[in-house]
């Protein structure tokens, strides 16, 4: 937790900002919003404590149609903050009642990751020490009857140091000339016999409705304490021995209940949910009866991000803290759609603009991970040096226009079919191109797509 209230300090909205530039293109008020929202819960956390419990996150809703940056601006966010992230569709929820997700499993799902999360880090704090203990096990394997398991002396008879022939009258130093020949890789192919646990357990399916998506692993888990847990001898060599006893000694070292305290204050104080598709649940009609999909989930949904507790595996969690950015298209239902307590803890409303031939252009070549970029690095692993001229870029992203007026606007979703269509053939002869260069042009663009911009109903299924 300190870590990333650390991460959350070190981090101004402006710097915020700038990272956020370094992948997404435009959309800079849906950046500040996201920027002062990460930065008030650094804030919050400098109050007094009295006064840091009122204090309620600044939920946002980004209006804006697909392929704009919605979901990419939010996962960013989570990794600059090194926060817990969780993205879900809304519209995989239905009312209690029915058969479907239950709207609570996304604080177990968040929780889930940040335990995940810590414990990586813990195990990446141990690393050295349980890389130590699994070497010593690897030796006990290899050298059986070392000194330090010898009670008497008696059975010294020879002073063979070869790691082929090792005797009971090993000396220590036969020990530390066998650890070199074990770092160096001497050792990899020779065969060790290891103790691995038995997790095979007993099939076991439980059919049940929305708020039991646990019980499965529950019960297992409830199983295994009361079965004896067994252990089966397996032969591999000494690299993947190494591995399977540095997992072990890393779980016998991090201390998990130090994990799921920490994991549990990151979620509650850095946790972020990002809720899609939430035009999808919103009524834009009037229904008589109860509405499965739409305001009965609006309800549910509610006291999630009004604050309550819910239960988890790991203990209560409480959701009063956690950020939640919604997101949908809203090209049928409208924010004012959804039920007036819903759109009070969405305080914040930002419109995503649409995307034209300039963003497009920008998207294809300014960001860290480019798609010029991501292609141009991957042809140069078969010795192929790939190019594209500035009027080649530029009719990629008219071409992308024009076929989003057309059909669906997918935003620059529509930048990768156009890519991969455009690609295809030098990446399926890419092997035989070996030590080339191939220079994209405008007039390559236009051949290769003009059979596809020209007929709508290709641009339909192929583009």
């Amino acid at each position: 937790m300190e870590e990333a209230a650390a991460v959350e300090q070190s981090l101004e909205p402006k710097e915020i900002v700038r990272e956020l530039d370094r992948y997404i293109i435009g959309q800079d008020e849906a950046k500040r919003s996201v920027a002062i929202a990460l930065r008030n819960r650094w804030r919050r956390q400098q109050v007094p404590k009295d006064l840091r419990e009122e204090i309620a996150p600044k939920n946002i809703i980004m209006i804006g149609p697909t392929g704009v940056g919605k979901t990419e601006i939010s996962r960013r966010l989570a990794k600059l903050a090194q926060a817990p992230f969780l993205k879900i569709e809304a519209s995989k929820f239905t009312e209690v009642g029915y058969v479907g997700r239950d709207v609570e499993s996304m604080i177990r799902d968040l929780t889930e990751l940040a335990v995940s999360m810590v414990r990586r880090e813990e195990e990446h704090k141990i690393q050295d020490k349980a890389r130590e203990l699994a070497e010593e096990r690897i030796l006990e394997l290899l050298l059986p009857h070392s000194p330090r398991r010898q009670s008497s002396p008696t059975s010294i008879s020879s002073t063979e140091t070869s790691p082929e022939q090792i005797h009971v009258d090993s000396t220590e130093s036969t020990r530390e000339r066998l650890r070199e020949l074990l770092r160096r890789g001497k050792l990899d192919e020779r065969i060790v016999e290891i103790d691995v646990a038995d997790r095979s357990m007993p099939v076991l399916e439980i059919f049940s409705t929305a708020g039991f998506e646990e019980m499965n692993l529950n019960l297992r888990e409830m199983l295994s304490g009361f079965m004896p847990k067994k252990n089966k001898k397996t032969r591999v060599k000494v690299p993947e021995a190494r591995e399977i006893l540095l997992e072990e000694e890393s779980q016998k070292l991090v201390d998990m209940d130090k994990v799921t305290k920490l994991a549990i204050q990151r979620v509650e104080q850095s946790g972020i949910i990002f809720l899609d598709e939430i035009d999808k649940i919103a009524s834009h009609e009037p229904t008589h009866g109860p509405d499965v999909s739409r305001e009965g989930v609006q309800r549910d949904i509610l006291p999630i991000v009004e604050g309550t507790r819910v239960m988890t595996k790991y203990g209560m969690v409480a959701t009063d803290h956690i950020l939640f950015i919604a997101a949908g298209a809203f090209y049928v239902a409208k924010p004012t759609d959804l039920i007036p307590e819903l759109q009070g803890r969405f305080p914040i409303r930002v419109e995503l603009k649409p995307l034209g031939k300039e963003e497009f252009i920008r998207i294809l070549t300014e960001p860290q991970n480019a798609l010029i970029t991501q292609y141009v690095e991957l042809m140069k692993t078969e010795n192929l040096s790939l190019s594209f001229t500035k009027e080649a870029i530029g009719e990629i992203a008219d071409i992308a226009v024009q076929i989003n007026e057309r059909t669906e606007d997918i935003g620059a979703r529509r930048l990768y079919t156009i890519m991969e269509k455009l690609l295809d053939d030098i990446s399926f002869d890419a092997p035989e191109l070996s030590g080339q260069e191939v220079a994209i042009d405008a007039d390559y663009v236009t051949t290769k797509l003009e059979e596809f911009v020209k007929d709508e109903d290709l641009s339909r299924y192929i583009l």
